[in-house]
């Protein structure tokens, strides 16, 4: 019994939502909800691949909530509201322009089976910018110990493939804002508390990357938010001083780059993590074949 967890706002594209929201139906696992947050009005488009698949949802005998926001709060609040209207112990997170591999859920429910010490888990993802054509495999640290080290520097999950215990994120205040890191913020508390994540090594979800992804994650405002991240992690005893100064300078170094030279860093960043996508990575609902 686990629900899935999406949030959408009026700049999402509709026909990307509709892919995400496919996919779920494609699992071989079915969730037993999907609960959607609409954060502030919606377009026409939305709104109507909404309707439509809220339809195909419930045919499969899946609940469907829908939660809607008077006006746009912005992801951290529109995750916190979605994730209390969740009635299931586990909850999946996915993305409005993202697609999960059909045996991303089996895959997921086998391993927390498992493994019940773990209260969040993610997996690698493959990164593309066309439909069909994956650019690279982003893969993360496995184990509990390599996360707890990892996330004092950098995110230690892909958000987009997270399954969690839902107490365990409220215990530790659940999401909160904190604008582009609302995730990583909350892997840092839950670390911080003593609770355990992992990552597992199977691709789990096709991640739509945008051209001007690196440039999104640059500026002043973007650091801000960056430096209190790093403050919050030193409070909370995550970091010590000396990983406190390493890990805002590291914030600084990236996000107040100019833009050009941004994108050359991020490239050479993600090199520890990120690999050439082979011919058979699977691509959108089937694996081992790719969509046209």
């Amino acid at each position: 019994m686990f629900s899935v967890l999406l949030s959408v706002y009026k700049k999402e594209d509709a026909g990307w939502l509709a892919k995400a929201l496919e996919s779920i139906l494609d699992q071989s696992v079915f969730p037993s909800e999907v609960v959607l947050v609409e954060d502030g009005p919606l377009t026409a488009e939305l709104s109507e691949v909404i309707s439509d698949y809220v339809l195909k949802i419930k045919n499969r005998g899946i609940r469907f909530q829908s939660v809607k926001l008077e006006k746009n709060e912005g992801l951290g609040i529109a995750l916190q509201k979605g994730l209390e209207a969740c009635s299931h112990p586990l909850v999946a997170r996915m993305d409005g322009d993202d697609i999960a591999c059909c045996d991303r859920f089996r895959i997921q429910l086998e391993y927390f089976s498992n493994h019940p010490e773990i209260s969040a888990l993610g997996g690698s993802i493959a990164e593309f910018i066309e439909e069909g054509e994956i650019l690279r495999v982003k893969t993360m640290p496995l184990e509990p110990e390599s996360l707890y080290r990892y996330g004092k520097l950098r995110n230690p999950l892909n958000h987009m493939t997270v399954m969690f215990k839902k107490e365990d994120i409220l215990s530790v205040g659940g999401y909160k804002p904190l604008k582009g890191l609302e995730d990583y913020f909350l892997w840092s508390r839950l670390l911080a508390q003593g609770f355990r994540m992992a990552n597992c090594s199977q691709i789990l979800v096709h991640a739509r990357l945008g051209r001007d992804f690196s440039a999104r994650r640059g500026g002043f405002s973007y650091f801000s938010n960056y430096r209190l991240l790093r403050r919050y992690q030193f409070e909370m005893g995550y970091t010590n001083r000396s990983e406190y100064i390493k890990g805002l300078l590291a914030s600084a170094f990236i996000t107040l780059q100019p833009p050009w030279m941004r994108r050359f860093s991020y490239r050479i960043l993600r090199n520890g993590n990120v690999k050439p996508a082979a011919d058979d990575v699977p691509y959108g609902e089937h694996p081992g074949k790719r969509s046209d």
